[in-house]
């Protein structure tokens, strides 16, 4: 890689630190510009999860008074989050690159189709909102939603809040405000044992984890989460929303002539 393409990876995960601060889905930013400097698609996204994971840390500790009133609660999801999370790391490490090749191709598309329909999504969840049950995250629909989830989210990562968002919206009852704390421990933690899924694995030689890239990418999102939330939360949230379509699509287009 030269120095060009590390300059590209700085700036790509300092752009989706600010986007996942602002309306998630920043892998979508990232992961396609690993894949375009060459990484090939199993390294590639197991390299873009472990330089993301502190991106996520931010959502969760600004939702902290909230989640230490629902701890007992939420436990349980965190739980099928590991549990989900590690599944899904498993999965990724055991497909064949022949065939990462093409489950990439349609995890974009897909985390795709969810970024460009989180508003209406949004809008649905909103109006659905009514009366909460009395333990909202008990329930079967809940959990099973949720575990499958945390397996796409150690898989690809890409987009995972869109998709938890909805189905605890739908689940739950509860508005989207209620929610997104917990929405965002359950990203972090899914992000976090795939990390060391990964980690452990590359320690080893079963994966080649791009660590300079680990670390150039890790420190802009860091950055970029904590400093370009503030400023990607004043721009209009169709602008933030366009570029990770675009990037998508300039993705799916690359990977599919590749």
């Amino acid at each position: 890689m030269t120095f060009f393409d590390y300059a590209l990876l700085c700036v790509s995960a300092l752009a989706a630190g600010s986007i996942n601060g602002a309306i998630g889905s920043g892998s979508l930013v990232t992961l396609p510009v690993l894949l375009a400097v060459g990484i090939e698609p199993t390294a590639a996204i197991a390299t873009n999860t472990i330089a993301m994971v502190l991106s996520a840390l931010g959502g969760t500790l600004a939702n902290r008074e909230q989640l230490l009133r629902e701890r007992r609660e939420i436990a349980p999801l965190t739980l099928i989050a590991v549990v989900g999370g590690a599944i899904g790391a498993v999965l990724l490490l055991v497909t064949s690159p022949d065939a990462i090749q093409f489950v990439v191709l349609i995890l974009l598309a897909v985390a795709l189709l969810m970024v460009v329909g989180q508003p209406f999504i949004a809008r649905w969840l909103t109006r659905r909102a009514g009366e909460t049950p009395q333990f909202p995250y008990r329930s079967a629909a809940t959990r099973i939603g949720a575990f499958f989830t945390s397996i796409y989210g150690g898989y690809f990562a890409a987009a995972q809040g869109v998709l938890l968002l909805g189905i605890l919206g739908i689940t739950t009852r509860r508005p989207i405000r209620d929610i997104n704390g917990v929405k965002n421990l359950m990203t972090f933690t899914v992000n976090v044992t795939a990390a060391l899924a990964f980690t452990v694995t590359a320690l080893f030689g079963g994966i080649d984890v791009k660590w300079l890239a680990v670390a150039v990418m890790a420190g802009a999102a860091l950055f970029g989460g904590y400093q370009g939330a503030a400023i990607a939360k004043r721009l209009p949230d169709l602008l933030l929303r366009a570029l990770v379509v675009v990037v998508a699509i300039a993705s799916l287009t690359h990977a599919a002539l590749s």
